[in-house]
């Protein structure tokens, strides 16, 4: 039963919290000394920094929406495979909204105590995102190619 009940829990951080908008909902289910390891991102630490993170994406893209593809739960560990999309229409990371629509990939590992988020290390594809965005050219294409003098 504990398995399903902190299934449950994170998925309520994607469906609630991301999806809708909640931030409420973090403060139920995100731990006070919770800390996001994320390598594409600076480190979180507790509910308020993990809020104004999900402000700013919820800003960068005003129509984010986490799909759960998968969940497996053993002892006080979630892992959520989930597909990301959303419209970038505002600010990111100093980058200007492109108006480009992305799909992204990735795997959240969620650790539970006391009912609550204590912890979770985050693996997306950052680079498609950003190859998505057009900030970065796709991978094969060679821009700097050596010409031979003429």
């Amino acid at each position: 039963m504990l398995a399903e009940e902190n299934k449950a829990i994170a998925r309520r951080w994607f469906e609630e919290i991301y999806n809708k908008g909640d931030l409420v909902v973090a403060d139920d289910i995100i731990g006070t000394n919770f800390v996001l390891h994320d390598p594409n991102s600076p480190l979180i630490r507790g509910p308020e920094g993990f809020k104004q993170s999900v402000i700013s994406n919820r800003t960068a893209f005003p129509d984010i929406h986490f799909t759960v593809e998968d969940q497996i739960a053993e002892g006080d560990k979630v892992v959520t495979r989930w597909t990301v999309c959303g419209t970038h229409r505002g600010d990111l990371i100093g980058i200007a909204p492109t108006g480009e629509k992305v799909a992204v990939v990735g795997i959240s590992i969620a650790r539970m105590a006391g009912g609550k988020i204590v912890e979770s290390w985050d693996s997306w594809d950052a680079l498609g995102m950003m190859q998505q965005l057009g900030v970065v050219p796709p991978m094969g294409q060679d821009h700097c190619a050596i010409r031979p003098a003429t």
